[in-house]
């Protein structure tokens, strides 16, 4: 951490924390550690008080636990070869708005909007293919700014889409390469959860994690659909079933793991050869697994 003395001359040093609450914003992509000082400099800060700490992407942090449960460290291995994998990022174009949603592992991430100096009708305008090529370089700008992008997907309800894959492939033809066209009928962020629930995504890139997540509760909506015995839904059920031994798979949402304690419940789905889904509640299979209560699973055999 770092503190700054009375003379304004900055001080780095290790800090120790008993952690008492953590939360993410998604937005700042930084994560708040809230707690008190169990080790570090005592002149500068006593050892005691209550510190937050901001750590951000690439900040070095140890975390030390009496037991780490299995699940959380499969998850941290999954976090880990993800961050090898490449990426795929959806492009919605509306008008002179483009919106990016890039696909991680574990959730989708929503940036921009990047604006255009474009007019909203196709009027003839000297200066309109300029702004219309600053505004397609602007895009281009702004998805170089990621590493490691596999799969470009462009989507929108209007034509800008297809136009702007006929500048890439014009100008930046190894990104055109990576670029597919999806028609959606909305712009922003409602069109980027569209082309999700279509599921492009998933059959480009097969391995990514949120696809594999919309995937996996789709597969639980359609057993509810059927009115199956081989299904169950919400805290109080779930839990029953954990208990007995019945579970195959099951999904939790990743808010439900930070309120409650779930790790025991959890590591005994997986000592009984089940499969522990955490499902990120960034995506709109998330929004739906928290409309069933949070926690899911198929079953291997009807409790009934």
């Amino acid at each position: 951490d770092k503190l700054r003395s009375d003379r304004g001359v900055k001080k780095t040093f290790t800090l120790g924390v008993s952690v008492e609450d953590v939360s993410f914003h998604i937005f700042t992509g930084k994560l708040r550690i809230i707690g008190s000082i169990i080790k570090g400099p005592e002149d500068l800060i006593p050892l005691g008080s209550h510190h937050t700490i901001e750590a951000k992407l690439n900040t070095p942090i140890k975390i030390f636990k009496e037991h780490w449960s299995s699940y959380a460290l499969k998850r941290i291995n999954q976090a880990i070869e993800a961050s090898k994998k490449l990426s795929a990022i959806i492009v919605v174009l509306e008008d002179d708005v483009a919106d990016f949603g890039l696909m991680r592992q574990f959730g989708i991430e929503y940036y921009g909007p990047v604006m255009g100096n474009v007019s909203g009708k196709r009027i003839i305008d000297k200066n309109r293919a300029k702004n219309i090529e600053k505004f397609y370089q602007k895009i281009v700008d702004y998805i170089l700014k990621f590493d490691n992008i596999q799969t470009i997907v462009l989507a929108g309800p209007g034509f800008y889409k297809n136009d702007f894959l006929n500048y890439l492939e014009l100008k930046h033809k190894d990104l055109a390469k990576k670029s597919i066209v999806e028609a959606t009928g909305s712009g922003g962020r409602v069109g980027i959860n569209e082309v999700l629930k279509k599921g492009t995504v998933e059959k480009l890139a097969a391995e990514n994690r949120v696809a594999f997540e919309i995937s996996a509760i789709n597969e639980i909506l359609q057993e509810i659909a059927k009115s199956s015995n081989l299904v169950v839904y919400g805290k109080k059920q779930v839990k029953e079933a954990i208990n007995l031994g019945a579970i195959e798979k099951l999904l939790v949402l990743d808010n439900l793991i930070r309120s409650e304690d779930l790790e025991e419940s959890m590591d005994m789905v997986e000592n009984m050869s089940g499969e522990v889904l955490v499902i990120s509640s960034q995506h709109e299979g998330g929004k739906q697994l928290e409309g069933l209560g949070g926690m899911a699973a198929t079953l291997r055999y009807s409790i009934n």
